[in-house]
């Protein structure tokens, strides 16, 4: 009978332990000293990862010299201003970017390469330009090292972490309450019981985020139980998506407090800002060139998140920087007929009533976003 329970209680503690990383494990200290603000990092998982955040191999520069191409080709309305062979070495980076094994025909109809009748080559288009606006409205969160296609494509037509709208399963909403999404787990909350999809409030709405009160209950803060779980369900994903935990960002003493923050928090904070902004701006309005097959199961487009370039790893190909090797990507390009002025003319954003309440939290030593304030939200 005791060997028996010596066998059980042996078993118990490798199912137990079965759920935990063996070690040895890596910490970096990301805050202040003795608040245990460290990210824990698995060498064997950091090992796997290492292929999928391997950049390919940089083509040769092409000579600026000689005509451009908006002069040669037919119906060159994004890259005009680079010189014939520049033209052609970001048509081939792109191609071993988004399509290798199509090649050119992926976009292009190999009869009539001017022609637009392919979804693929409209599409290709506007992602060219939200490159170039992530380079350069977006510093405060992609910095020096900028994006390219390859930084969501990885060689892949379609990049392998995107998101649509959920179904809402029938009689979600009823007289018995709304369930918001909850208690069905799925990936993008990790599994838990908390909202499935809170990437509609924060990356398609500007709904508010913090929902921290600063000070006692029932005066000031008016959020409830069911907007924190949203909110906890987006920092799950961004979690997820970087491969790190809460103190990547936060003091978990104080969550809120910017202060106590590190600076990756300011990062995250553009980042959330940017996504929503692109999904708006350049995703939303490509739904009509998309065929059935390429949208959601409500008939919605793909859309961004954090995984759409992080893909697990804190910076996106471990801040390889690809995009200096190509300046088109850099600098926002004219449009045909379109004024110099206007199409100069960039913001990052208006601001809601809840950035302009964080901005006024933030540290003044702090770099702030340049932005329009709203006129209302």
């Amino acid at each position: 009978m005791k060997r028996l329970q010596s066998l059980c209680v042996s078993a118990l503690a490798v199912l137990t332990l079965a759920g935990c990383e063996r070690p040895p494990v890596d910490s970096v200290q990301r805050g202040y000293r003795g608040t245990g603000m460290e990210q824990v990092y698995n060498p064997r998982t950091l090992a796997e990862q290492a292929a999928l955040n391997t950049p390919p191999e940089e083509l040769p520069p092409a000579s600026p010299d000689g005509p451009k191409a908006g002069q040669v080709y037919q119906n060159v309305k994004v890259l005009g201003n680079q010189s014939v062979g520049e033209f052609a070495r970001t048509m081939v980076a792109m191609t071993n970017w988004v399509a290798p094994k199509q090649g050119c025909v992926h976009c292009h109809n190999a009869q009539n390469f001017a022609d637009d009748s392919l979804y693929t080559k409209v599409v290709a288009r506007r992602m060219l330009q939200m490159t170039q606006k992530i380079n350069t409205d977006y510093k405060n969160h992609v910095g020096a090292t900028g994006v390219t296609c390859y930084t969501c494509h990885r060689g892949q037509n379609v990049p392998n972490e995107t998101w649509f709208k959920p179904l809402l399963p029938k009689g979600a909403n009823s007289f018995a309450g709304d369930k918001a999404g909850q208690n069905q787990p799925a990936m993008t909350v990790g599994l838990s019981s908390l909202p499935l999809d809170p990437f509609t409030p924060f990356l398609l709405e500007a709904q508010d985020i913090r929902v921290q009160g600063d000070t006692a209950l029932p005066a000031g803060n008016r959020h409830s139980i069911k907007q924190a779980e949203w909110t906890y369900g987006l920092m799950v994903h961004m979690s997820s998506a970087l491969g790190v935990n809460c103190s990547q960002c936060h003091n978990t003493r104080s969550f809120g407090d910017w202060n106590n923050s590190s600076p990756p928090r300011l990062t995250a904070w553009h980042g959330i800002r940017m996504a929503r902004e692109l999904n708006n701006e350049f995703m939303l309005p490509l739904t009509d060139s998309f065929p059935a097959h390429r949208l959601g199961p409500g008939g919605d487009v793909a859309k961004l998140n954090c995984a759409t370039c992080h893909q697990g790893a804190h910076k996106p190909l471990y801040g390889a920087t690809m995009a200096m090797s190509h300046p088109e990507l850099l600098t926002k390009s004219l449009e045909a007929g379109l004024p110099a002025a206007a199409a100069s003319a960039t913001t990052t954003g208006a601001l809601t009533t809840d950035d302009l309440k964080t901005l006024s939290l933030l540290p003044a030593s702090t770099a702030q976003p340049k932005v329009k304030v709203a006129a209302s939200n």
